[in-house]
């Protein structure tokens, strides 16, 4: 009878347990592998160093959506915006594989340790054409600082500025800001000329699209 009792006892406790969820499995804090200080060099030669990141916001209606920036670190073109609700490892590689296509391969990419970006479909997709990742710090931006500024562009520009009920929307408005971001804006950093024009592109290199489709 001990036995019945005991045995009922442990199965009404498991079921409080399950009950309140505390039956699944905790999550712990992701660790991030130590990288070494990645110091900012923008040397005045096409493709040495493109930079990449990720924003983040919505739609009206509530829906969340990403942006992929590709900045090209040499002359502060901003290559490409890519948009979607989801972008992961594999849309990323797919969206490097359109930009080198176009502009030939840079010497290496920066970018945080995000989970995308440290994805072995983007580690093997870097290796196998011998292109250096170059992870900064975690919690260290400035080390990523040219993308960031022109991230936060961007946000005041095209993000804030409107307000977006469709994916379709933020795909052409951004495109008509990268063309004016590299053809016309001043920049202070470049002697306030835009990226095109302080180091322009070879006049022979297919014409940019700067955004996939859809």
């Amino acid at each position: 009878m001990a036995g019945i009792i005991s045995d009922c006892a442990y199965k009404r406790v498991h079921r409080v347990y399950c009950a309140l969820r505390l039956n699944l499995p905790r999550r712990t804090k992701r660790r991030v592998p130590t990288r070494p200080r990645q110091p900012l060099d923008a040397p005045p030669v096409l493709n040495t160093t493109w930079a990449l990141d990720f924003m983040h916001d919505a739609l009206y209606d509530g829906r969340r959506l990403r942006v992929l920036n590709v900045l090209v670190e040499d002359n502060r073109e901003a290559l490409a915006a890519e948009i979607g609700t989801s972008l992961a490892s594999v849309r990323v590689v797919a969206l490097l594989e359109q930009l080198v296509a176009q502009h030939g391969p840079p010497q290496a990419l920066r970018c945080d340790n995000g989970p995308e970006l440290i994805a072995q479909a983007m580690t093997l997709w870097c290796e196998e054409r011998g292109i250096t990742l170059r992870y900064i710090q975690p919690g260290k931006p400035d080390q990523s600082a040219f993308i960031e500024r022109s991230n936060r562009t961007y946000q005041e520009e095209v993000l804030d500025a409107w307000l977006f009920t469709s994916l379709a929307q933020v795909r052409e408005v951004t495109a008509s800001w990268l063309e004016t971001y590299n053809t016309k804006r001043p920049h202070d950093s470049l002697g306030w000329v835009p990226p095109l024009t302080f180091l322009p592109r070879p006049s022979s290199a297919p014409e940019s699209h700067y955004q996939l489709s859809a």
